[in-house]
């Protein structure tokens, strides 16, 4: 949203002797990506002070900056180019939750342990078939990057779809305080950030009700009743909670679910009287609930059942989210944007179902899993075995206790250090008729394997 330097002050409790009726087009944090006319966030991270690129940031064309007051006294900057605030992230927060007050409409705060991506991507889906939807863009679901989705809104908005991630309790408590969402969604509860919860999986599923425990008296949430922490949410909200899932406890209902191989998946939804045959063009059973999510919300805010499928059905996988890619006659599976124990046994099921003369994982360390984390590893690489996966490899770190257990159970098993030695493992080893997942956690960057073995030749979609 375009606003004056005046307001943001106003807003922010900013001073200085900047240029009240100069227009900030958009809002940045980072010097190297800044628009001409944007304003310039000073940030400070874990790693880098953005104070230390506000000159770079005017240069690109900043409109101005916003610092903190004791900096500003020791730069050489022009005093009419800056905002003095005491902290520029809390002055970032601050205004983009005034922008989403005076734009005034509904905001859906979606979250959940694995695949909230995909859940964000299938709700906003299914709404923009027939509203004006803002959407989190990529993965900006903290501290930094939801205020500055949300200071994207604009009048023409009808509804706004914000992805929340955390991993720590009290973050999306703080990120509901930001967006203030009128509905939520949570998708799942699942072994993800253990190292930084000491009760486990119970911290975290409290850590995900904080987005439900943050809606308004008249807020609804959305809720998986098939997970068995996320079923309980709803209690105490008087009806204003609304199920999806695969079994009798759902409001919308996903039934005679089927996996249609590289094709994705298909079932029957059914809500009240209604029900249609859904195709999903995404890969495994757990994206049927993202899907159903998406529905479910474009219900509520008076779609039909037909028009929600509709929408749902053109919905393709995100980047490095169940891409399917070809390869020299065979298959590969890019879900290696991210990973954990729940994730990675729901994308080998997923393999199990693609046509293929061979399956193979290739399976990349599982970070932030605390001292369950060896276990979990060996866990999944066991399952792997027993499910029939005939050749797994193991990138990097904790993966090795994957890989020797599959070996253990009968797999044929190989671990390799790199992502770079797992591409080159891939090119002297895939043959025609294949198929082969690569998933790891983000901090892998497991995408490199990939880039080894195509080479210079881009990835070809196969569907």
């Amino acid at each position: 949203m375009q606003l004056t330097l005046g307001q943001i002050a106003a807003w922010t409790k900013a001073q200085g002797s900047f240029d009240v009726v100069a227009v900030a087009t958009g809002y940045s944090i980072d010097s190297r990506t800044i628009g001409a006319g944007e304003l310039f966030f000073a940030v400070r991270g874990e790693r880098l002070d953005g104070h230390d690129y506000v000159a770079a940031a005017l240069e690109r064309g900043a409109v101005a900056a916003v610092v903190q007051r004791g900096w500003a006294a020791n730069t050489s900057v022009r005093a009419e180019k800056l905002l003095l605030v005491d902290d520029p992230l809390v002055a970032l927060q601050a205004l983009a939750h005034t922008v989403r007050r005076h734009w005034g409409k509904r905001v859906i705060g979606i979250t959940g342990s694995a695949g909230k991506t995909t859940t964000k991507e299938a709700v906003a889906q299914v709404l923009g078939a027939k509203f004006a939807v803002l959407k989190s863009q990529g993965n900006l679901n903290n501290g930094f990057g939801l205020p500055l989705q949300l200071l994207k809104l604009e009048p023409e908005h009808e509804a706004a779809v914000m992805e929340m991630g955390m991993n720590h309790a009290g973050e999306i408590a703080a990120l509901a305080k930001i967006a203030a969402p009128d509905w939520g969604v949570v998708s799942n509860v699942a072994p993800v950030h253990l190292e930084n919860f000491a009760d486990g999986i119970a911290g975290i599923a409290r850590a995900k009700y904080e987005l439900i425990d943050a809606l308004p008296s008249n807020g609804v949430a959305f809720l998986n009743c098939d997970d068995s922490y996320v079923s309980q949410f709803g209690r105490g909200l008087d009806g204003r909670a609304i199920y999806f899932g695969a079994g009798p406890c759902a409001d919308l209902r996903a039934e005679g679910i089927t996996e249609a191989g590289a094709e994705g998946m298909r079932f029957q939804v059914t809500a009240g009287d209604a029900s249609a045959p859904v195709h999903l063009q995404l890969l495994g059973r757990h994206n049927v609930y993202n899907a159903l999510a998406g529905i479910a919300v474009g219900l509520k805010s008076g779609m039909t059942l037909a028009e929600c499928v509709r929408a749902v059905e053109g919905l393709k996988p995100a980047d490095k989210r169940g891409e399917v890619l070809a390869w020299q006659g065979s298959t590969i599976i890019n879900d290696c944007y991210n990973s954990n124990p729940r994730a990675l046994d729901a994308m080998v099921d997923a393999l199990l179902a693609v046509p293929a003369t061979r399956r193979i994982v290739v399976a990349g360390e599982m970070l932030e899993l605390g001292l369950e984390a060896a276990a979990l590893h060996a866990a999944c690489g066991r399952r792997m075995a027993s499910v029939g996966i005939p050749v797994v490899v193991g990138v990097r770190g904790l993966a090795r206790h994957l890989t020797e257990a599959a070996g253990a159970a009968g797999a044929e098993a190989v671990f390799v250090e790199t992502p770079e030695a797992a591409g080159a493992w891939l090119q002297a080893n895939v043959r025609e008729g294949d198929a082969v997942l690569v998933k790891a956690s983000r901090g892998v960057r497991l995408e490199k394997a990939l880039a080894v073995l195509f080479g210079s030749a881009s990835p070809e979609a196969s569907h």
